[in-house]
């Protein structure tokens, strides 16, 4: 059953720190110290206490060059840690619709998905389904390839057009637009200048 969250400004107003628990061997932020269960809850709440409006959990890294994983292996690395955090507020970091339905089940109240929705295509109706927040991230390719040469016509133009098209796909398969945050996904299939300009043309 979906409940009726208020407005994604209302419940996160700016400025708003999220955490970021990376429950994998292979992250770039935090060289994997987070893939057992119990230092991966310590930092959480550390995190919470120190301020943090949310705490992001993934199971599967998007570095540059990085490998996919399927959903059960990347469940079996999130849920402990999503369970022991129970009654913390919670993001899932996740492309996968069975990965977001049982995160959501287990009281994540945002979807992070760096794939904007083009990863799955049942994973807008799990979050249009749990009345969740979501979070719809630019990124040129995939993890694997984001960073061969990343090319474009004016990138804040074309970073804008490809999170105007992703939104309008999230609304169509029913999620609230007033729920949805959207990343321009600095570092991810864009090189250093081009995150530049992102940034100045925020």
């Amino acid at each position: 059953m979906s409940t009726q969250r208020p407005p994604i400004d209302e419940r996160f107003p700016a400025p708003s720190v999220m955490g970021v628990i990376n429950v994998t061997p292979d992250s770039f932020s935090d060289g994997g110290v987070h893939l057992r269960v119990e230092p991966a809850v310590t930092s959480a709440w550390g995190m919470l206490d120190a301020g943090a409006a949310i705490v992001d959990v993934g199971g599967e890294s998007t570095r540059p060059g990085s490998d996919g994983i399927g959903a059960e292996e990347e469940l079996a690395r999130i849920e402990p840690v999503l369970a022991d955090l129970n009654g913390a507020p919670l993001s899932v970091d996740t492309s996968k619709a069975a990965v977001a339905k049982r995160a959501v089940e287990l009281g994540a109240e945002l979807v992070n998905d760096v794939t904007a929705l083009r990863g799955d295509p049942e994973l807008a109706g799990v979050v249009a389904d749990g009345g969740c927040y979501l979070c719809l991230m630019h990124m040129q390719g995939e993890p694997r390839t984001m960073q061969d040469a990343p090319r474009y016509d004016d990138v804040v133009s074309d970073v804008k057009r490809f999170l105007e098209e992703r939104l309008a796909f999230a609304v169509a398969a029913g999620v609230r637009e007033e729920l949805v945050c959207l990343d321009p996904g600095i570092g991810f299939g864009n090189t250093a200048e081009q995150d530049i300009e992102v940034v100045r043309r925020i």
